[in-house]
């Protein structure tokens, strides 16, 4: 642990691939989703607070999860809740949280991590970062973090490596290319090469490398951060970055910048990572019975029913017969039953919802 060291969890999205359970008012990060007493943002702090002080935590989120961030995560201050008036992807939160750690700690070492993501090797994946941090303490760089890919995924980004043979685990390599969510034809070339893995989300580097990337790749949002560096750690910050947000793009840290520059470097892991993205990720890390159903909530009876995934109010009675490959899931006043195979159109879905009865996504 080391008092330079911070971590920057992004926790404004709303999750929609997992409607109806997760909605807009209650994403999936503030939610339970895995039965184990705590919620994914709150799991994903637990794991981090080896590496880092907990007054060297920042939370980025959206201005109407703030009191819940608070509520969840009691160790942290409310200064330390970072609140994004609308959403703008993953470059102007990143540097939202670079100039506020400017103002405490110019030689500070970064990690930022999604706040939804499932790791089951919390030992493993400590030693992982600790090495990371490491790395971009004595070199000029932006480290991410890649996962050996164990199926031809479509859900996910890709790097690639320099080095034309299979890379082992557990080293740090010079990445070659960024690829965003490639189609299936892709994404089983990646899978076979050996030269391929998924992009994480999880990135560390010094304050001063990423500045230097923001001044390089994204200039404009560098130069709308500094302009209101005064108003950083005060009280007029919140209305300073609302102001700047209207002006900002709309656009993540891989493409504006992990893919056009050159000091990049990916340190390739396994400790059980899933990013929890979708019901199927779910599906393949939930328990199940012998006919290959998981069924994580309510009061279930299957009968020639199998590889289900089935997710219900606590005090919901359900018989479910008939199914194969089947998503069943229920939040207060929305039923969802689609193929697993359709999992890709359930954003689709909540926006019709939306658009044909007005409920709440």
């Amino acid at each position: 642990m080391t008092n330079n060291t911070y971590c920057v969890i992004m926790a404004g999205g709303i999750g929609s691939r997992f409607w109806p359970i997760s909605r807009e008012e209650t994403p999936k990060q503030f939610l339970d989703i895995l039965g184990t007493g705590r919620t994914l943002i709150q799991q994903t702090f637990e794991r981090f607070t080896p590496i880092c002080p907990a007054e060297n935590f920042l939370v980025v989120t959206s201005i109407e999860y703030k009191a819940m961030v608070l509520e969840q995560l009691p160790a942290l201050k409310a200064e330390q809740v970072l609140t994004e008036p609308y959403r703008r992807n993953t470059a102007p939160c990143i540097a939202y949280a670079n100039a506020w750690i400017k103002k405490r700690n110019s030689e500070a070492s970064i990690i930022v991590t999604p706040a939804d993501h499932l790791i089951l090797k919390p030992e493993e994946f400590v030693k992982v970062i600790s090495k990371g941090v490491d790395f971009v303490q004595n070199f000029d760089a932006l480290l991410t973090l890649g996962i050996k890919p164990h199926r031809p995924e479509t859900g996910y980004g890709y790097i690639q490596v320099s080095d034309d043979s299979p890379t082992e685990l557990g080293v740090i390599e010079p990445v070659k290319t960024f690829t965003e969510k490639p189609n299936l034809e892709l994404a089983k070339v990646f899978f076979e090469s050996g030269e391929f893995f998924w992009n994480s989300g999880i990135f560390i580097w010094t304050l001063r490398a990423i500045e230097n990337a923001f001044d390089k790749h994204l200039p404009e949002v560098k130069r709308l951060f500094d302009n209101i560096n005064d108003q950083i750690n005060t009280d007029q910050q919140e209305n300073a970055i609302k102001e700047i947000y209207h002006e900002c793009d709309n656009i993540s840290i891989d493409y504006g910048i992990m893919e056009k520059a050159t000091n990049v470097y990916v340190l390739t892991a396994d400790f059980g990572w899933s990013d929890l993205g979708t019901w199927s990720s779910l599906y393949e890390h939930s328990d199940k019975d012998d006919n290959q159903n998981a069924i994580n909530t309510g009061k279930v009876l299957t009968y020639d029913s199998k590889n289900c995934i089935i997710n219900l109010p606590n005090k919901k009675m359900a018989v479910i017969q008939g199914l194969d490959n089947y998503i069943v899931a229920e939040s207060h006043d929305c039923l969802l039953i689609c193929p697993k195979s359709n999992e890709q159109q359930i954003r689709q879905f909540s926006a019709d919802i939306l658009a044909e009865y007005g409920q709440e996504k």
